[in-house]
C-alpha cells in the first residue's frame, strides 16, 4: 500500500481538501506525507512575474505541514520555484525524488478551450508520471443536499 505520499499543493482553498485526504490515507496506511508547494511564475516578454510572494508560500507550506503532524502523521515539506509550464515536470521530479507510492494534488477546472492555451497541471502529471495520482474533488461547491 502506500507508504510515501507526495501531496502537491496550490493557493487555492482545493487546498484544504488535499490536506485532508491525504492526512485521511496516510493514517489509514501509516504513510509519510512530503508536501510540495511550487511557486509559480509566468513570463511575458522579457519579464518574470511571481503569482504569490515568499511569505504567503511559507504560510500555505507551513500551514498543511503543521495541520497533518498535529493528526501525528510523519511530515514534512518543500518550497520550490518555477515557471507555470514547470511546474508539473517539478511535481513529478519531487514524487521521484521522494520515491513517492501516490502523488496527492487537485485539479483546476477549467474548459477545453483554456485548458488549450494553460494545459492542466493535474493532466499533465497524470500522463506524465510513472507514480499512481490521485485528483481530490472541491468540496467549496458542494452540500446540495
Amino acid at each position: 500500500m502506500f507508504k510515501r505520499i507526495l501531496l502537491a499543493i496550490d493557493p487555492s482553498s482545493s487546498r484544504i481538501t488535499s490536506v485532508r485526504m491525504a492526512g485521511d490515507l496516510a493514517q489509514l496506511t501509516g504513510a509519510s506525507v512530503h508536501v510540495l508547494h511550487v511557486v509559480a511564475a509566468t513570463a511575458t516578454f522579457d519579464t518574470v512575474i511571481r503569482l504569490e510572494d515568499d511569505t504567503e508560500a511559507k504560510t500555505i507550506l507551513d500551514e498543511a505541514v503543521t495541520t497533518l503532524r498535529n493528526e501525528g502523521i510523519e511530515a514534512d515539506g518543500t518550497l520550490v520555484n518555477g515557471l507555470l509550464n514547470e511546474v508539473p515536470g517539478a511535481i513529478i521530479a519531487a514524487a521521484d525524488q521522494h520515491r513517492a507510492d501516490l502523488i496527492i494534488l487537485s485539479p483546476h477546472h477549467r474548459g477545453a478551450v483554456a485548458a488549450l492555451f494553460n494545459p492542466r497541471v493535474s493532466d499533465a502529471v497524470t500522463h506524465a508520471s510513472r507514480t499512481a495520482v490521485l485528483l481530490t474533488a472541491d468540496d467549496s461547491g458542494a452540500a446540495n443536499a
